[in-house]
């Protein structure tokens, strides 16, 4: 009990909560990356097709984000988070059971529907319980869930489905995923005094906006040129990223290295997310540390745009797509930075609205990349398929990590630029202070 009374103590016991739902968003939305194969057998799909049937998630994920954030600043975290998840996972169980390709696509749309709001209610319930000089490392901490959850996407799910095939696998996320929902609605609290607890040192009260202060809210994100940068940004790095390691990272390995199943093949893409749960914090502790932060988005954005060109200029021994994989999921963290960027431009009121902008922009990288690659590959599809599966050329591939290339130096363009609009060094203070 005396756990439930200590804000301090509670605020983390609800972050679990709500960590624990974003988990099993990211393991939906990246789960597709192991079932590939099986999916493209049950539906006859082609690449085009698979990235269709992957990015629909996005479809949906990516224009809710400002509605997430109004539901975040508005209705609240606890029953936004809490219907989400309940959403998410009805979606799960009708993919399970969906025999049509058509079927399974609509029940990606409603995955993607519920999981939308997840994340940025996470993010309000951060920016309502930690200081503000927690925020980037807490947002990193977010991040990194996303890393937990891509990991058991990966070799653990394709254990999973290896032993009971994926429709069962499947079936049992969207069960978890109400007893999840149900979780939230208990323990979640939209604030330290929403839940009848004293304020937190340093955390700025709460606020609830009225619907004209919200719209007014989302007009001034919208008309800043930072909110555009960042979301830039984040469009290239979250579409290059979901897509590879999200879809044709585990197709790349088992087609382009002989020998290599679809098992090993998912500990390389397993190795992203785990980039993923590392580096975010480690990022954003140090950014909140430094009280920078376009410059560590610059310096990422280089290392970042190196590793895919080393896949687009050729086939690298194995452990070097691990390490490239590696790379791109842990400089996530330097990119995520722009969420902390563009929330210290504006009130704490409005942060589920600032942050569900930027969010908006960029997932919708995450719905046009799946399908471009997919485009591409197909381009240079052999002509044969194994197992039901279709399979792509070598060179196919090197094109497709062109264009992850591509968007790299448009994210490194980008972050320069915000660089430059900041000043430097960037800090929260320099930032505010532009506003």
């Amino acid at each position: 009990m005396q756990l439930l009374r200590d804000p301090e103590r509670r605020r983390w016991l609800v972050f679990a909560v709500l960590a624990g739902a974003f988990l099993l968003v990211n393991v939906h939305r990246l789960s597709t990356a192991v079932l590939a194969d099986p999916l493209a057998r049950s539906f006859d799909a082609t690449a085009a097709e698979l990235g269709t049937l992957h990015a629909a998630f996005f479809y949906v994920y990516a224009p809710l984000q400002i509605i997430a954030g109004v539901l975040a600043d508005r209705a609240g975290i606890r029953w936004t988070a809490a219907a989400g998840t309940v959403v998410m996972s009805v979606g799960g169980v009708a993919f399970a059971v969906a025999d049509t390709f058509a079927l399974a696509f609509a029940a990606r749309l409603l995955v993607g529907l519920g999981g939308s709001v997840v994340f940025i209610a996470t993010l309000r319930f951060c920016a309502n319980w930690f200081r503000p000089d927690e925020f980037a490392t807490m947002s990193g901490v977010t991040i990194a869930i996303a890393g937990l959850g891509g990991i058991i996407a990966t070799t653990p799910l394709a254990l999973l489905v290896e032993r009971t095939g994926w429709r069962p696998a499947t079936l049992g996320l969207g069960l978890v995923g109400l007893v999840a929902g149900a979780v939230v609605a208990v323990a979640a609290r939209d604030s330290p005094a929403d839940a009848g607890l004293s304020a937190i040192e340093g955390v700025p009260s709460a606020e609830t906006l009225s619907l004209s202060g919200v719209v007014a809210n989302a007009r001034r994100v919208l008309g800043g040129a930072d909110t555009w940068l960042v979301g830039v940004i984040l469009f290239c790095e979250l579409g290059v990223n979901l897509t590879v390691i999200g879809l044709w990272g585990v197709p790349y390995m088992v087609q382009t290295y002989p020998g290599v199943g679809v098992t090993e093949a998912s500990t390389y893409a397993l190795a992203g997310s785990l980039g993923l749960l590392l580096g975010p914090p480690l990022i954003g502790r140090l950014s909140d540390r430094l009280e920078r932060r376009t410059a560590l988005m610059v310096g990422g954005g280089v290392i970042y745009t190196a590793a895919f060109a080393v896949l687009a200029l050729g086939t690298p021994p194995k452990f070097v797509v691990g390490l490239v994989l590696f790379a791109a999921g842990a400089l996530g963290g330097a990119f995520a930075l722009g969420y902390a960027v563009v929330k210290e431009q504006h009130s704490a009121a409005a942060s589920g609205v600032a942050t569900g902008t930027v969010n908006a922009i960029g997932f919708s990288g995450a719905a046009v990349f799946p399908v471009a690659m997919g485009v591409i590959l197909d381009t240079y599809w052999t002509g044969e398929t194994v197992a039901g599966a279709r399979v792509y050329t070598e060179f196919g591939y090197q094109v497709a990590f062109g264009l992850a290339t591509l968007a790299g130096l448009v994210a490194l363009a980008c972050s320069l630029a915000l660089h430059r609009r900041m000043g430097a060094p960037t800090s929260a203070s320099a930032a505010a202070s532009d506003d």
